[in-house]
């Protein structure tokens, strides 16, 4: 670690910065800068290429090239250039357009586009397609890390799917279930709401100052500027929405944060519980021989990453939380207050990128400890009693739930008092056998079944 990531105010880019530089090349401010300079040339080209549009020059194949190279080469020392020209306007798009400005004076009838850079163009109408096109992005790399995260869960799920163990509803002794199909039901829920997720509109739009095309329409009037705008942003991929003010509503960018808070809650979920069944012994964690668990207490060994995880998911969902009811309202036709919220988008991103990290390492670390599974299975053979009055309710036994409820209710039994129980009941010795044969380790219905089938 440098001298630079010691002395970071947060641990993103600091502590954190192995899992989260991967990021800049979406949610940084030269990155921000990219997408911006991508969308001025995009709509020049765009326009360019509109034959009603005759005051703008036709682009040559060889021009077109040298914008494009402007986009895919923008470097670090352009971003620098940028944010010079910005101390001096005060204002960060129209720094991009004066940079494009002398970019193009420098290249072969390149000056005769100057006029049309940021044509019509409000500051708001480059900002919301760049941001658009940066969180597709960025989601793209979210879902790889996402998948792996299932594909672990997937993997473990039919590892373990006929790993017997004792469920837990409110905390006490329940039906058993398998370690596999508890894992399987995190996948199905990963892959419900990563379907969401995937399924969500990223909307833009290019219409001015306050989304009626007044420069639009003032220049060139016969032109249908709602066709032409709404062509433009399909060209980028996006949805287009006609109906604005000066911004885009963001209400699209509220329904993504909410479906990754959705995921993000899944993972808390999955997190700890992976930590309790650590704390009971289920779960051994691999030993590095290297690592200390406690400052004072040689004999740990913590589920740290899982805590991590569970920290971090907390912190990315806070922003999102947040940034989800705040970009949706502004002030009348336009206030600045989603621009310095926006920027911290990145913070929430690298917060699920550390978590998702951290869970993938925790679970590679884990391994079943069937003798402990086994031995609080026949600590408990009171869970039987859902499965006995069930067959005794077939035969027709009255109060079938009341007998079991008055033997079991607030005990833990054992096999031989089971067993003296069942030779109690008036039912025929072949259902007496039906009963005895029962245990806790072939009491668990489907749950193998559906842990492979996922």
């Amino acid at each position: 670690m440098n001298d630079d990531q010691l002395q970071t105010i947060s641990p993103i880019d600091g502590r954190y910065i192995e899992k989260t530089a991967h990021l800049r090349e979406y949610f940084s401010e030269s990155a921000l800068m990219r997408y911006r300079v991508l969308t001025e040339i995009r709509w020049l080209v765009f326009l360019s290429e509109n034959n009603d549009l005759n005051q703008i020059p036709t682009l040559s194949d060889d021009l077109k090239r040298q914008l494009d190279e402007i986009i895919t080469q923008f470097s670090i020392d352009d971003a620098k250039t940028i944010k010079s020209i910005e101390k001096e306007t005060n204002h960060d798009v129209k720094a991009v357009e004066y940079f494009l400005q002398e970019k193009l004076s420098n290249l072969s009838g390149g000056k005769d586009l100057i006029p049309f850079i940021h044509f019509a163009c409000t500051s708001e109408d480059i900002n919301n397609i760049s941001y658009a096109i940066m969180l597709k992005d960025a989601c793209k790399s979210q879902y790889k890390e996402l998948n792996l995260l299932r594909d672990t869960l997937r993997d473990y799920s039919h590892q373990w799917a006929e790993d017997v163990m004792l469920s837990r509803t409110h905390g006490q002794a329940a039906s058993p279930t398998t370690m596999g199909k508890e894992l399987a039901n995190f996948v199905s829920r990963l892959d419900q709401q990563i379907s969401t997720l995937e399924g969500i509109e990223y909307r833009a739009k290019m219409n001015g100052a306050v989304g009626n095309f007044n420069a639009h329409k003032i220049a060139y009037p016969e032109i249908n500027w709602i066709d032409l705008s709404s062509a433009f942003i399909e060209s980028l991929e996006l949805a287009n929405n006609p109906y604005t003010t000066q911004i885009e509503p963001h209400d699209w960018m509220a329904e993504l944060f909410h479906a990754l808070i959705r995921i993000n809650n899944i993972c808390l979920d999955l997190s700890k519980d992976i930590w309790t069944y650590i704390s009971w012994g289920y779960f051994k964690q691999t030993i590095k021989s290297s690592e200390v668990g406690s400052s004072t207490m040689p004999h740990k060994v913590n589920p740290i990453d899982f805590e991590n995880a569970e920290g971090n998911l907390g912190l990315a969902n806070s922003i999102l939380d947040h940034l989800a009811s705040k970009l949706v309202i502004s002030r009348l036709q336009r206030d600045l207050s989603d621009s310095t919220a926006q920027r911290n988008i990145g913070s929430a991103f690298a917060y699920m990128s550390i978590a998702n990290q951290s869970l993938i390492k925790g679970l590679n670390k884990i391994k079943i400890d069937k003798e402990m599974l086994n031995d609080d299975l026949d600590k408990n053979q009171e869970i039987l009693a859902e499965a006995i009055q069930t067959i005794l309710r077939r035969e027709q036994i009255e109060d079938a739930y009341e007998h079991l409820k008055k033997l079991t209710r607030g005990r833990t039994l054992d096999k031989d008092t089971l067993i003296t129980f069942i030779d109690s009941l008036e039912v025929s010795d072949s259902v007496k056998n039906e009963l005895k044969d029962l245990s806790p380790k072939n009491y668990t219905g489907v749950a193998s079944k559906l842990a492979k089938k996922i």
